[in-house]
């Protein structure tokens, strides 16, 4: 039994630091970073970014965790943090038995914001692909029966507005299909939707869809079009109850020609007891990739544990959330994602890898009861595929919201992976500029985004 870390990361200055609170909103990392200085702050997570008084940019984070707790910063004394490592509920931080390897501690220092963006540091501290054939594994842009939900054009769960039909999942792959997408997310298909699935989770079957959802039709149908079906799996933090299911599950998808799911887990603990970050969460996390692994199964993996290179090793890891996302924008009570924040996640959450945002949001003048709005233009919709990095980029709006705009052009034709990156201008919080090279031809692409401030 480990009790405690003495990792200390000392500075010589009172810095500036952009952070989120450890537990405070969600174990999953769905909170806006603040600026503040170090003397102002009481426990964060990481990546966590510096400015020093020397004119330094310095990102304190970790690599290849795999069954360990992850690090929090915990203030100590003077400009000072100690490692404080997520504990399993009966407050040991990790069980482990000798010979055993703990994650890196990694401390990224640059002149500029742009050069924590560019750097392989984590990536390269963990251990190379376990996946001999990698052919199956690929980038994909999708559209998906999602947005609608949060909108309250649809439910989840079953009655007069189920989004998951086999009608309007059929009428989601003509348009893929039509606009050259590669996928069809749906969520809500499978059995254990209805009442309030965020409390228990252990109501859900990843292998039974719902009556009025037929699967074997709608992926025979989504093959001929030539478009992926997307499978979802929300857990509601039941860790134990899908790990049960997770061989047939994924078998299933396997089976249908399903090649990539979106994992879920809204709530503030796994299993009502341990926390996402903690080992407990760690290990269920791992074993989630390496089965998906075992069936060729991509994974994109929402209220996850931090990102910290596991996908070198198992590169089905596509993407994560961990961040506050698009779905920000149709419910919370403080108004949804400010254009401040967009331009600090580049340098603060990205910094754990590759982040699904789900972008592409064209429709503005909806109403929902928390008064909730996008906070962008159009324009920075576009922008985000090329600033926030996803092999797995989602196309997020209804599709009736892109007919007859020659902007959609633009979110059909960028690509989702990238051969190099130049970071041009940026001020995190304020402004960002960053030059990316399409990794299947000589095409370069550039986003900028802005805060609420206007600029030239």
């Amino acid at each position: 039994k480990i009790s405690n870390e003495i990792t200390q990361f000392t500075f010589p200055f009172d810095n500036d630091v952009w952070s989120i609170p450890v537990h405070r909103d969600n174990s999953y990392y769905e909170s806006t970073y603040k600026k503040s200085p170090m003397s102002k702050t009481d426990t964060i997570n990481t990546p966590a970014t510096f400015e020093t008084k020397d004119k330094l940019f310095v990102a304190i984070h970790e690599a290849a965790l795999t069954d360990f707790a992850s690090m929090t910063l915990l203030k100590a004394k003077g400009n000072q943090y100690k490692s404080d490592l997520v504990p399993w509920r009966d407050g040991v931080k990790v069980y482990a038995q000798t010979p055993f390897n703990t994650p890196w501690r990694t401390i990224i220092v640059g002149t500029k914001p742009g050069d924590l963006v560019t750097s392989t540091l984590m990536l390269n501290l963990n251990e190379p692909s376990k996946i001999e054939d990698t052919s199956w594994i690929e980038p994909s842009k999708y559209i998906g029966i999602w947005w609608g939900m949060h909108l309250e054009t649809f439910t989840w769960g079953q009655g007069p507005k189920h989004g998951a039909t086999t009608a309007n999942t059929k009428r989601y792959i003509d348009f893929a299909a039509e606009h050259g997408l590669d996928g069809v997310l749906v969520e809500g298909w499978n059995v254990g939707w209805d009442g309030d699935w965020t409390a228990d989770g252990s109501s859900f079957s990843f292998t039974k869809p719902y009556s009025d959802f037929d699967l074997d039709e709608i992926t025979s149908y989504a093959k001929k079009k030539n478009v992926r079906l997307i499978g979802h799996h929300e857990t509601a933090g039941a860790a134990k109850h899908y790990e049960s299911q997770l061989e047939e599950a994924f078998k299933l998808y396997n089976s249908k020609g399903v090649n990539a799911v979106k994992t879920g887990y809204v709530n503030k603990y796994l299993d009502k007891k341990e926390w996402h970050d903690g080992q407990y969460g760690v290990r269920h996390y791992r074993k989630v990739v390496e089965t998906a692994a075992k069936y060729k199964i991509m994974i994109d993996n929402h209220e996850p544990v931090k990102g910290t290179g596991l996908q070198r090793t198992y590169p089905n890891l596509m993407t994560q959330e961990g961040a506050r996302g698009q779905e920000y924008n149709a419910w919370s009570n403080d108004g949804g994602n400010t254009p401040e924040y967009l331009n600090t996640i580049l340098f603060t959450r990205m910094l754990a890898g590759p982040l699904d945002y789900t972008p592409g949001n064209f429709g503005f003048d909806y109403k929902l009861p928390q008064g909730a709005k996008v906070q962008t233009t159009l324009a920075a919709q576009l922008a985000l595929y090329v600033v926030l990095f996803s092999p797995l980029q989602m196309a997020s709006d209804l599709p009736e919201n892109y007919v007859g705009k020659p902007e959609f052009k633009f979110i059909k034709e960028v690509p989702c992976i990238w051969a190099d990156t130049k970071p041009l201008d940026s001020k995190i919080g304020g402004y960002n500029t960053i030059a990316r090279k399409d990794w299947n031809s000589e095409n370069w692409y550039l986003g900028a985004i802005t805060n609420d401030e206007a600029r030239d």
